[in-house]
Parts: structure tokens; C-alpha cells; sequence
């Protein structure tokens, strides 16, 4: 709507300045002012009438925009020119030069206007045929223009546009793929157990199998498959609500110090029986921290069994839990001095059912889901997680979980606490200094279980 402004303005810009800085009388504003609508009216009808003749031919293109443009302006110009060359009673050979002029500028101008029309329509035209040989499949493409206008912030659209959707389908590939591999790995995972399980008991039925101890010792596998089943379809079903995004769980204000103990605590057999020293530390300013105390007790549950398990005899597995640099966050260290983990294989150790050939020749190894429920519930917490390793030095597993910024979330979590106390004053203190396989220091900000 701004040229219909600028139309407007236009005859009475003119008139005020004839009228205040020419000082003209108002019979010549009068006259004037017939000129300018006359002119104006004229050339709108004459642009607008080469307009659609143009785009009825199909001849609409920038270079005749920007030629109408120049030829236009010229247009007014050559009519208020002639115009006033009559008022001002002019000889015809005086008209005539004056025409002259006006029609060499003319030439002039449309020359300009069509140098500077090529040097869009270059780039546009050089932006279409990239979109063209994008289409024919040649996705690493991109526009090159360099002007400085428009047209080159439309080129920096167009292949930012192309680099989106490279991205796009390059983590639309690795979905597919990673969708195949968990199909195929849920698959093996599942039809080894039920070969097994059909085996013993085919053995059974068809009376192959028939004294007493093979049977009881059959009986004993096949509840051991089943509990795996059991376990796989459950760590399944987690994973399923994690990808979702929607898990159906609720976090509040608790105490890490707790649930690093009573995980540590737990596995203290698991443990002693492998011949490792697991110990803990805990700052004890860091609660409390919003979660969700049984989810998060299986994240440090996978995370130490792992660890448990990949160390040999004599190693030890440590757990440290302090507040980040800012405060913000608690960060909880697990660490052990067991076999490592292979480069190629450390950055794929949370993908679905990965599990590298060493891992998979162990015993009870699981089904490689662990680390993949572990990092969705910490994710699923608002927190990071990621691990460091060298092979033959052991492993590091880190991830954080914020903490709540308000008072109020503290004071409510301390007067939980108060109130609390003297109720299991003392069962706490019977759970954590009596058990001789995972007991809290002095301190209160260390557990260790040998």
C-alpha cells in the first residue's frame, strides 16, 4: 500500500513546493495541479495497460518489471516536460530539442535498467537451475551468489532449506536402521530363550530326560529363562515409554545420599562374591535432588552391575556424588578399574542391544538394554550422561540431574526429613552401621562394601 501513498503525495508535494519556494501565483498552482493528475493519470494507465499486456504474452518477467519501471518514470517526466513547455510557450524547434533530450535519456535510462535487471535475474536464474539439479538428485548442490541483496539472503534460505533436510534424512536413515537392528536383536534375544526353553522340554515330555536330578536341574534352566523373558519384555516395555517421551512416572524432592547407599547396599553381595571392593562418596550438601527414587535406583543399579561385572577379581568399583561447578545440577561418578571398553565400540554403547563381542561371550551379560533405559531415565530426569574409557584402565560413567532453584522445594524436603526423624531414627541407624558388607563412615558421606 505504500506506492498508493506515495501516488497520493506525489501532486501534493509538488504543489506546496511550487507554492512556497517558487512563490507561484494560484492561477499557476491551478494549472499545475490539472497537469500533475492529468500526467499521473496518464502514466498509471499507461503501465498499467503494459503490465498485463506483458503478462498476458507471458513477457512478465524482472527485466520488463524494472524496464517499465525506468520507462514509466521517464513517461512522466517527457508529459510534465511537454506540458510545460507549452505553458511556458516555447518555439517548435525549442519543443522539438527538448524532445530530443528527453528521448536520448530515455535510451539512457532503459540501458541502466537493464544492467541492473540482468544482475538480478542472474542470480535468480542461477538459483533455479540449483533447485532443478536438486531435483534430479543432486543433493549436495547449493546456490553460489553473492550480491549483497534479496536475492542472495534467499540463496542463504534456499541451502540452509537443503541443509535441514539433509540432516533430516540422514537421522530418518539411522532411525530406520537402528528400528531394523532393534527388530532383529529383540528377535534373537527372544527366540534363544524359547529354542531353549522348547528343548528341555520337548526332552521332557518325550521322555528322553527321565531321572530325578536332570529334571529338577531342567526345571531350574527353564525358570532362569523365563525370568530373562520376563526381564527382556519388562526392559522392552521401559524403552518403548522412554522413546515415546511420555513416561508415566512422577519426580519429587529426594535424598541421592539414600539411594546411593541402599544401591550400594544391595549389591554388596553381588559384589563380594566377584572378589571387588565397591565403595562410595557422597557431599553431603547435595540434596536433595527431584526424581524418581525407583528409577533412578535403576540407573545406578545397571550402571554398578555393569561395573561389577567387567571387573576382574581384586579391582575395585567407586561411587562418587558431588554438586557441579554452579551448583545447578548433583553429578554422580561411577568408575571401576576393570577391562575397559573399546574405542569403535564407546560410542555406541547406549544404542539398543549393542553389546561388543567381550560383552556378549560373558555370562549373564543381559541384553544389551541397560545402558539404553539408564541414559533415557536421566534423560527422561532433565539430566546428561556419558562415558570415558581405556582399554585395560577401566570405565567412567557420569551423568548429572538438576537440582531445584527454589527455597520452598528445600525447606518442604528438610521439614519431610524432620519430621520423619525420630520415626526411623533407628532403623536408619541399624541399616547403615549394622550391615558389615555396606556401612555409611562417620562422616556420613561414605559408604564402602568389600
Amino acid at each position: 500500500m505504500f506506492f498508493i501513498i506515495l501516488w497520493i503525495l506525489a501532486p501534493v508535494c509538488a504543489l506546496a513546493l511550487a507554492a512556497f519556494w517558487l512563490r507561484a501565483p494560484l492561477a499557476d498552482l491551478q494549472f499545475l495541479a490539472q497537469i500533475f493528475v492529468v500526467s499521473e493519470i496518464v502514466s498509471l494507465a499507461l503501465g498499467w495497460a503494459a503490465y498485463r499486456l506483458s503478462a498476458r504474452l507471458r513477457l512478465a518477467n524482472v527485466q520488463v518489471k524494472i524496464a517499465l519501471t525506468f520507462a514509466l518514470g521517464l513517461v512522466v517526466t517527457l508529459i510534465n516536460v511537454l506540458f510545460g513547455s507549452f505553458a511556458m510557450f516555447l518555439s517548435a524547434h525549442d519543443s522539438g530539442l527538448l524532445i530530443v533530450l528527453l528521448f536520448f535519456a530515455t535510451l539512457v535510462a532503459l540501458g541502466f535498467g537493464q544492467l541492473m535487471s540482468r544482475s538480478i535475474t542472474r542470480n535468480l536464474e542461477h538459483l533455479a537451475r540449483t533447485a532443478e539439479q536438486i531435483s534430479r538428485g543432486d543433493r549436495q548442490r547449493r546456490a553460489q551468489v553473492q550480491s549483497g541483496d534479496e536475492v542472495e539472503q534467499v540463496a542463504e534460505a534456499f541451502n540452509g532449506m537443503m541443509q535441514r533436510l539433509d540432516e533430516m534424512q540422514a537421522r530418518e536413515k539411522e532411525s530406520e536402521q537402528a528400528r531394523r537392528s532393534l527388530v532383529a536383536a529383540a528377535s534373537h534375544d527372544l527366540r534363544t530363550p524359547l529354542t531353549s526353553l522348547r528343548a528341555m522340554i520337548e526332552a521332557i515330555n518325550d521322555g528322553v530326560v527321565t531321572d530325578e536330578a536332570t529334571v529338577r536341574r531342567y526345571l531350574i534352566l527353564m525358570q532362569q529363562e523365563i525370568q530373562n523373558l520376563s526381564h527382556l519384555v519388562d526392559d522392552l516395555f521401559e524403552l518403548t515409554q522412554l522413546d515415546a517421551g511420555a513416561p508415566h512416572w512422577t519426580k519429587e524432592p529426594g535424598s541421592l545420599r539414600d539411594l546411593i547407599s541402599d544401591t550400594l547396599e544391595t549389591l554388596s553381595a553381588q559384589a563380594q562374591a566377584n572378589g571387588v571392593q565397591l565403595s562410595g562418596e557422597v557431599a553431603p550438601t547435595i540434596d536433595p535432588v527431584p526424581m524418581n527414587s525407583l528409577k533412578l535406583q535403576r540407573v545406578l543399579s545397571n550402571l554398578l552391575q555393569n561395573a561389577i561385572r567387567h571387573t576382574p577379581a581384586g579391582g575395585h568399583v567407586s561411587v562418587r556424588a558431588h554438586l557441579c561447578q554452579d551448583d545447578q545440577c548433583a553429578q554422580v561418578e561411577i568408575a571401576d578399574s576393570g577391562e575397559g571398553i573399546a574405542p569403535d565400540d564407546l560410542p555406541r554403547i547406549f544404542d539398543p542391544f549393542y553389546r561388543s563381542e567381550k560383552s556378549r561371550a560373558r555370562d549373564g551379560g543381559g541384553a544389551g538394554l541397560g545402558l539404553t533405559i539408564a541414559r533415557g531415565i536421566v534423560e527422561q530426569h532433565g539430566g546428561t550422561i556419558q562415558a570415558t574409557s581405556a582399554v585395560g584402565a577401566g570405565s567412567r560413567f557420569i551423568f548429572t540431574l538438576p537440582r531445584p532453584q527454589d527455597d520452598d522445594a528445600t525447606s518442604s524436603f528438610a521439614r519431610r526429613n524432620a519430621a520423619n526423624a525420630e520415626s526411623n531414627n533407628a532403623s536408619s541407624a541399624l541399616k547403615m552401621f549394622s550391615a558389615p558388607n555396606s556401612a555409611l563412615a562417620p562422616d556420613a558421606s561414605k559408604v564402602s562394601a568389600t
